[in-house]
């Protein structure tokens, strides 16, 4: 822990939105940073009074106010990237070792016209990195040592899980872990209101609807068995989950999921 501590050196978090915030929270108390190595710059006022409060670190209305960090994370929106690295990279005192960039759709060749020095890694983070859950994908630019991505994909695996891949699976990870949290949470939602149209209570639908998800995930995580032998393990010759299994399967259950992921890589691929 101390180690990488002393390789990111000085964060400074650029955007103190939900993302933001989850981030920091992991260096914070996952990582215990100290607190006055850990900058963050948000322009809403009560979000950097909030943050303030909360982390103890010394937030500001500008990246570009925040000296000599060694490590950037960027934690904003697509949209307005561009305007900030470019504010950024005018700043004489804001050069960092490395750039860490969680805006999706955002390649690194990008981030590395707008930052000509230093280490360009891209992350595509999920929501439940929100509540230290999160899923991430690590990849660095083709300028860039892969010992870089480690470093990231260790600080990331704190807040979850992270692996690191080649860029050009960035698209495909969008499709399974980033828009992945929809995808259960709609098959919650269903599943919770198919319990309520047998009778069951709204919230006692919802929560063995909740419950049955988290536990089949920690089950799975912590047996390491397979989906599918886990799958056979409850399925009782024509008992009542073979009867709802031959029904998802006469639905066209399986065409469906893949058709879901195709529909989300392409869509990534448009908008890359």
């Amino acid at each position: 822990m101390e180690d990488i501590k002393e390789r990111l050196g000085r964060v400074a978090i650029i955007g103190g939105g939900k993302m933001g915030e989850a981030i920091l929270s992991g260096l914070v108390n996952g990582v215990l940073f100290d607190t006055d190595t850990v900058f963050v710059a948000e322009p809403d006022a009560d979000r950097r009074a909030y943050l303030s409060s909360v982390y103890q670190v010394d937030c500001f209305a500008s990246g570009a106010e925040i000296s000599h960090p060694t490590t950037a994370i960027l934690a904003v929106k697509p949209q307005v990237l561009h305007a900030i690295c470019t504010e950024l990279a005018s700043s004489p005192g804001f050069a960092p070792k490395r750039i860490v960039s969680i805006a999706a759709g955002i390649t690194t060749a990008t981030l590395r016209e707008l930052f000509s020095e230093g280490a360009v890694i891209r992350v595509m983070p999920n929501a439940p990195l929100m509540v230290g859950a999160g899923m991430s994908a690590v990849c660095v630019a083709s300028d860039t040592p892969r010992s870089e991505g480690e470093i990231v994909r260790e600080l990331f695996a704190m807040m979850g899980e992270a692996i690191l891949v080649p860029e050009s699976q960035l698209n495909a990870v969008t499709a399974i872990s980033g828009s992945g949290p929809a995808y259960f949470a709609l098959f919650v939602e269903e599943l919770a209101k198919a319990g309520e149209g047998i009778g069951l209570a709204p919230e006692d639908a919802l929560l063995l609807s909740i419950q049955t998800l988290q536990g089949t995930a920690r089950y799975l995580e912590l047996t390491e068995a397979s989906p599918a032998e886990l799958r056979m393990a409850v399925t009782s010759p024509q008992g009542t989950t073979a009867a709802a299994l031959d029904e998802f399967r006469a639905q066209g259950f399986a065409d469906v999921v893949k058709a879901a992921v195709l529909a989300a890589l392409n869509r990534a691929e448009e908008l890359a």
